[in-house]
């Protein structure tokens, strides 16, 4: 019992030293090679301490470990997303929405074209849509590490063919990167942006070279639309009180299913939802996809990577990209 005992409490000084260490890697407000040192020196001492745990218990060796933990916590749980800084161009504002009646007004929609040599024209427009006119779902995936791992992009469709795309991204500054490591330890704010299908689905497809996959989705236009408001509730929130972007728990996947269990949806936690290349899966066993043919055929026919591309920027792109991708409306 007392050796069992131990373990376990060596197992949890291991955790939390990689942890530690880990946090002052990525957060510590200094120069890289102070880092460095400053991460190394926790870990040294952090190993030393689940030595002592595991073999000959000794406070002198477990107490310095204790009390820097507890002054690494105290100073973590103080770091605070920033409002301001020199944001990345494409997730430089933060949509917000007002509703009346029946009509919504998004400001700051994205809508930019993108330059295949890199760059793009920005353009932020202020869109009204009618939630009366609102038809469909669609759940785009992009995949940009294998099977595994992709990016989640709701697109909600209206009358006339008109879309409006929903993407919980990292807000980087300008010259960042996203790092599924460091934005674990608080590296970078959430940003939620609403666009145009022809920007955030076409700078995918076009000049990152990931294969998006576009799967229609069998929700009921009342269902959509609560969703579609929670969406705008959660941008309002998020642009008057900054949230950490988190690769584990506030990501793409993990923070629109919070938000569908906030409108009503009821479906258990699935690991698919961290490992979100297989949410196409995850949402055809929850019967949310066109259901008339197996799986199989619906992946296959999902990859809409060429149909952009050849669309281009055009005014017809969210048609384009649709054709031949079957239907639960049809």
């Amino acid at each position: 019992m007392f050796r069992a005992a131990k373990a376990v409490f060596g197992l949890a000084f291991l955790l939390a030293t990689i942890w530690a260490s880990l946090a002052l890697f990525y957060r510590l407000p200094v120069s890289l090679p102070v880092r460095e040192v400053a991460a190394g020196v926790l870990a040294l001492v952090g190993v030393v301490a689940v030595i002592s745990i595991t073999w000959k218990p000794r406070l002198v060796v477990i107490l310095p470990f204790v009390l820097c933990f507890a002054g690494i916590t105290v100073w973590w749980n103080s770091i605070k997303p920033p409002v301001t800084a020199d944001w990345a161009g494409d997730v430089a504002r933060q949509v917000t929405g007002t509703v009346d009646g029946n009509m919504l007004t998004l400001t700051n929609v994205r809508n930019f074209a993108w330059k295949t040599e890199g760059g793009f024209v920005e353009k932020w427009e202020t869109r009204t849509y009618d939630l009366n006119k609102l038809r469909s779902l669609d759940l785009f995936m992009s995949y940009w590490a294998g099977p595994e791992m992709a990016h989640m992009i709701l697109s909600f469709g209206f009358d006339d063919d008109q879309y409006l795309a929903w993407s919980i991204e990292v807000r980087r500054t300008a010259g960042g990167k996203f790092s599924p490591i460091g934005d674990l330890f608080k590296s970078n704010p959430l940003v939620i942006i609403a666009a145009a299908e022809s920007d955030v689905i076409r700078v995918r497809s076009d000049i990152r070279g990931e294969d998006v996959q576009l799967f229609r989705m069998r929700v009921p236009p009342a269902n959509a639309a609560r969703l579609l408001l929670q969406y705008v509730s959660d941008a309002n929130t998020l642009a008057e009180h900054p949230r950490f972007y988190n690769s584990l728990t506030t990501n793409c996947t993990t923070t629109a299913a919070k938000m569908m269990r906030a409108v009503g949806a009821t479906f258990p936690f699935d690991w698919r939802l961290i490992v979100n290349g297989y949410l196409p899966e995850f949402a055809y066993d929850r019967k949310a996809l066109d259901m008339k043919l197996p799986f199989e055929e619906l992946k296959a026919a999902a990859h809409i990577a060429a149909r952009a591309k050849g669309a281009d920027a055009s005014g017809d792109f969210s048609k384009a990209i649709r054709e031949g991708v079957p239907s639960p409306l049809d």
